[in-house]
């Protein structure tokens, strides 16, 4: 079994099955989900499912693991954390782990989508939301 390249084009379907290293068609995921990021559950930098990850293409500053080499992979447009964690098919809470080590290393940066300043719940935005949606019916 080989490591993928990278994610499939938009428009083509993830390979199969037995071309994933980590999966098998009869029984499975072939190794826990943890294993990848070393049993840690908890990534060092904050990331919620909206954060924007790009690589710098930048070298690492250490040698990657394959999970770690096919996260960045990933990572050469802009691109959502929950949108990686579905590319590399990996949970969420691993990929975190994952980026947060990518992060550290200097090899991807990471934009939140909320400006500073602002809360998720802004009021003003959810108003204008409820203003719009009102004006629709």
């Amino acid at each position: 079994m080989r490591v993928p390249d990278a994610a499939p084009e938009p428009g083509t379907a993830y390979p199969s099955a037995p071309e994933l290293p980590w999966l098998d068609e009869s029984a499975g995921r072939l190794i826990r989900p943890f294993t990848a990021c070393g049993g840690r559950t908890r990534p060092t930098v904050r990331l919620d499912l909206l954060t924007m990850v790009l690589a710098t293409g930048r070298p690492p500053r250490r040698r990657l693991g394959p999970e770690h080499a096919q996260v960045l992979r990933v990572c050469g447009g802009p691109l959502p954390v929950a949108e990686i964690a579905a590319q590399v098919r990996l949970p969420v809470a691993v990929t975190k782990v994952l980026l947060a080590d990518l992060f550290e290393l200097g090899a991807v940066t990471v934009n939140s989508p909320v400006p500073a300043g602002r809360s998720v719940t802004d009021r003003d935005l959810l108003e204008a939301v409820l203003h719009g949606l009102r004006a629709r019916l």
